[in-house]
């Protein structure tokens, strides 16, 4: 199964000025863990995950103070969409990172989740290559 399948096309976007507690608020309104971070001084953009957020949270920062650019990750990692969920899952284990941003032709088109990875996998008539 390719990763074209099984990601999600819908990518939120927030910048680096965004708070804690406003990004936290789109993921939990779009049900997604993650959202990419632009600016447009920066050549590539970057991620804040919901686990960076639990992390901030969790040593004391303020939410309503604390900003994503403080906490984001500097890199995003990438894939294509003809990534097979195999190596996707096999590049997200071996990077420990939960999310994918998927480019096509120098654009982003989605993000795959080690959710998407899951649901993929184990929907009516899928098959990892492996037994049941």
């Amino acid at each position: 199964m390719r990763v074209s399948v099984g990601m999600s096309d819908v990518v939120l976007r927030v910048g680096p000025g965004h708070t804690l507690r406003e990004a936290a608020t789109k993921m939990t309104e779009r049900h997604v863990g993650a959202a990419i971070v632009e600016d447009e001084n920066w050549p590539v953009p970057r991620i804040i995950t919901e686990r960076d957020v639990l992390t901030a949270l969790g040593t004391g920062r303020d939410p309503d103070t604390e900003v994503v650019g403080d906490h984001m990750s500097e890199s995003v990692i990438t894939a294509g969409p003809e990534w097979s969920m195999e190596r996707a899952a096999m590049e997200m284990s071996n990077r420990n990172i939960r999310h994918l941003a998927i480019y096509k032709n120098g654009e982003l088109i989605g993000i795959l989740s080690m959710r998407d990875i899951m649901k993929a996998w184990t929907s009516d008539g899928a098959t990892s290559g492996g037994p049941p």
